[in-house]
Order: C-alpha cells, then sequence, then structure tokens
C-alpha cells in the first residue's frame, strides 16, 4: 500500500501559491503550443496563429469542461448556486465538456481563419490534446481528487486527505492511458498525407479514449450526484455518446473526401 499524503502546493509566497494542477495544466499547454506551432509549419501553415489558436483552446476547454462538470456531476447544487459556477478555482472540470469546448473553441478560431479547415486542426491537435489530459490527470492525483474505488491490490494508494481506504490509483491508470493514446494520435498524424484522409484521426481519437474512459470509470469512485442508471455512473453514459459521436463523423469522413 502507498500513503497519499502530498500537499498539493508546491510552494507560497505571500498570498500567491503554486500548485501542482496549475503546473501540470500550463506546462500540458506550453507543450501543445510547441507541438503544433511545428506542426503548422511542416504543413506550410502560418504558426503565429498557434498562440490565438491555443488561447481559443484553453478557454473553450475551461467553460465547457466547468459547464459540463456543473450540471453533469452536481447540477442540484449549482441550479440552487448558480454563482458559484463561477468559481472555478475551487475545483470541478469534466472531460467530456472540455472536448465539446475545444471543439466549438476551433469552429469560433476559424470565423476569422477561414484559409484552415476544421477537421484538419483537430486531427493536429487530437493528440497533443490528450496529451494535457493525461498531465492534468496527474494533477488531479497530487489534488488527491477523482480517486478510485476501494481495493486490495498490493499498489493501492491510501489518499489520507480523502479517507483511510485503500484505493484504486485510478487518476494514474487514466493518465497513462490518455498518454499511450496520445502517442498514438501522434503516429497518426505524422502519415497522415499518405493515409488518413481529415477528420479521422479526431474520429479515433474520440471512439478510442473515450472508450477507454468507459471501462476506466469502473475503478474510479462516483463523481456525479446525478443518478440516470444504476448499472452505469455519468462518466460512462458520457463516454457512450462520445463513442457514438466519433463512429457518426468517422463514417462521415469515409463518405467524404475532406480536403485541407
Amino acid at each position: 500500500m502507498i500513503r497519499w499524503n502530498v500537499d498539493p502546493e508546491i510552494f507560497q509566497v505571500g498570498s500567491f501559491s503554486l500548485r501542482y494542477y496549475s503546473l501540470m495544466f500550463v506546462m500540458g499547454f506550453i507543450l501543445m503550443g510547441e507541438y503544433v506551432g511545428r506542426r503548422f509549419r511542416v504543413y506550410g501553415k502560418d504558426p503565429v496563429l498557434v498562440s490565438s489558436l491555443t488561447t481559443h483552446i484553453i478557454i473553450g476547454m475551461l467553460l465547457g469542461s466547468r459547464l459540463a462538470h456543473c450540471f453533469f456531476y452536481e447540477p442540484q447544487y449549482y441550479l440552487n448556486n448558480p454563482i458559484d459556477i463561477l468559481k472555478i478555482w475551487e475545483g470541478g472540470l469534466a472531460s467530456h465538456g472540455g472536448y465539446l469546448g475545444v471543439m466549438i473553441a476551433v469552429w469560433v478560431f476559424l470565423q476569422k481563419h477561414k484559409e484552415l479547415k476544421f477537421f484538419w486542426i483537430m486531427d493536429v491537435i487530437a493528440g497533443p490534446c490528450l496529451f494535457v489530459g493525461g498531465l492534468i490527470r496527474l494533477g488531479n492525483l497530487f489534488n488527491s481528487e477523482i480517486v478510485g474505488v476501494p481495493t486490495d491490490v498490493p499498489w493501492a494508494f491510501i489518499f489520507e486527505r480523502v479517507d483511510l481506504l485503500p484505493r484504486h490509483p485510478a487518476q494514474i491508470y487514466e493518465s497513462i492511458g490518455y498518454f499511450t493514446i496520445s502517442f498514438i494520435l501522434f503516429t497518426m498524424e505524422r502519415k497522415r498525407m499518405n493515409i488518413w484522409k481529415n477528420g479521422s484521426i479526431i474520429a479515433y481519437a474520440i471512439i478510442i479514449s473515450f472508450t477507454f474512459r468507459f471501462f476506466i470509470e469502473f475503478y474510479k469512485a462516483e463523481q456525479s450526484t446525478l443518478t440516470i442508471f444504476n448499472f452505469l455512473n455519468m462518466g460512462q453514459i458520457l463516454s457512450l455518446g462520445f463513442v457514438l459521436l466519433g463512429l457518426f463523423l468517422l463514417f462521415i469522413v469515409n463518405r467524404r473526401s475532406l480536403k485541407s
């Protein structure tokens, strides 16, 4: 058993404190911007646009994931306390909403940059976005949140800031899964000009990542106060919806030739 009682704060100076979660978040998007900029250069696109694109993605991810958390995971509380929806610093982000938020943000970005195509950008950022997701899950680990269900496996964590039950380190499972999927997507995107139509990579990204997410939910403690089916939690229900979305996108892509 591993006893986990790490302070979420790395250091504090006056009223400013740096948390592991914030560090993972910022580091992830810096690495993402650098990687996407290089891919823009490879495709002959203007890398200067990446800064604006990344800003759009961050805003879209935060808004989408916050709203999804509020209305799918704790709807009763936030409907009774709507002002608390704005208190994003108190935590509460849902990756399903983050996915939709990123898609909407890219669409908004393209309204000023119509020379670029939606599916082309989504394919390029699919791998980096999953990589950022892996880092954010490590941030959740340092926060002792999104913990797993109780277990007696030898590698169980006791999250002392939560309780004294040995639990699956679900954050680590999910992080490893996202890192693995992201590297698969990186490889696919680098071969896209010879193999994949625009839109294929983001479709596979959605299918693979949310299929993985569906199964990893069996090892995670319930996060939602909203119950629809006793045999599926909210994360699994939303994941099934995204798998269907990915399959639909793949069907559309295979029926059309989407040009760069």
